[in-house]
């Protein structure tokens, strides 16, 4: 079945106005040429949509029910240039989103409000992985933007600092190290047992780990790869953790959170990442709205 637009915008205006001859005249064209736009529609569709005669014409209930299609299939051709247009623009579309299970410590849900505000017509589209797997997606072309930790390689990726935190050490609560009045140091840990990042599935901390507090790997007695689940070990009483500070918005309960000294005041990093190659329009606009964002 093929039917011009012109036909149907015919259709919408006799079906209007219920006279042929005002119709023709809004669609600034005579009544002959409208009266056969109309015969070739119903020879197309197959079935009558106007009962016409010399005094009146009226839609047969085919035709209401037609009607509401095509304008509905105008609605959309009409709409179409200008989607396309905030499509092209990025102001409209799709971004794929790559997320650490970390980063929705308050982090995520304000970029969100924050794209929501900015861009509304843009979609986001959440994927939590670690980094590792968010490095491998971007490379794909299966995500369009990460919150990932480093190291980047600077020729496939681009990145921007967007959180810096300290480390803390997660004790059960009512622990010794809960109690002293000044940051913990590596000799308070000697005889501790440890609950650690895995070194596969959480590098980024395990590696920072090691390199700011001095430890004897024999005291891990879990490997984990969740901060949340160290956390509930800890409570658990099964030992002590390195967590973010932004942890702390997690509340679990029997755990304290006190500061630990390490070389640099700040040293957990979470960055944008994105491809240095994109197809995709919207990026730029997602990038440009969270330019001057830092948590």
């Amino acid at each position: 079945m093929t039917y011009t637009l012109e036909q149907l915008r015919g259709l919408v205006a006799v079906a209007e106005e219920l006279h042929f001859g005002r119709a023709a005249a809004r669609l600034r064209m005579t009544q002959p040429p409208l009266s056969r736009q109309i015969q070739k529609l119903e020879a197309q569709v197959g079935v009558r949509l106007l009962d016409r005669d010399n005094r009146r014409v009226a839609l047969t209930p085919a035709g209401e029910a037609f009607l509401a299609e095509a304008r509905r299939i105008l609605a959309i051709a009409e709409a179409a240039p200008d989607l396309a247009q905030r499509v092209s623009s990025g102001s409209r579309g799709l971004v794929r989103l790559g997320f650490t299970a970390a980063s929705t410590f308050g982090i995520l849900g304000r970029l969100l409000d924050r794209l929501e505000r900015e861009l509304p017509e843009v979609r986001i589209e959440l994927f939590e992985m670690v980094t590792r797997e968010q490095i491998a997606a971007l490379a794909n072309e299966d995500l369009d933007l990460g919150l990932a930790r480093p190291p980047f390689d600077p020729e496939l990726f681009d990145s921007r600092l967007l959180h810096r935190e300290a480390l803390l050490l997660a004790v059960p609560s009512g622990h010794p190290l809960a109690s002293l009045d000044r940051p913990a140091v590596p000799a308070d840990l000697a005889t501790e047992p440890l609950i650690f990042h895995s070194q596969q599935k959480a590098r980024y901390f395990y590696d920072l780990v090691v390199s700011m507090v001095p430890l004897a790997q024999e005291r891990v007695v879990h490997s984990v790869s969740q901060i949340l689940t160290m956390l509930w070990l800890v409570a658990a009483g099964r030992g002590i953790a390195f967590v973010p500070a932004s942890a702390t918005l997690l509340a679990i309960p029997d755990v304290a959170l006190i500061p630990l000294a390490t070389p640099v005041p700040e040293p957990v990093e979470l960055h944008l990442l994105w491809p240095r190659r994109t197809h995709n329009p919207a990026l730029a606009r997602v990038l440009e709205a969270l330019r001057d964002v830092e948590y």
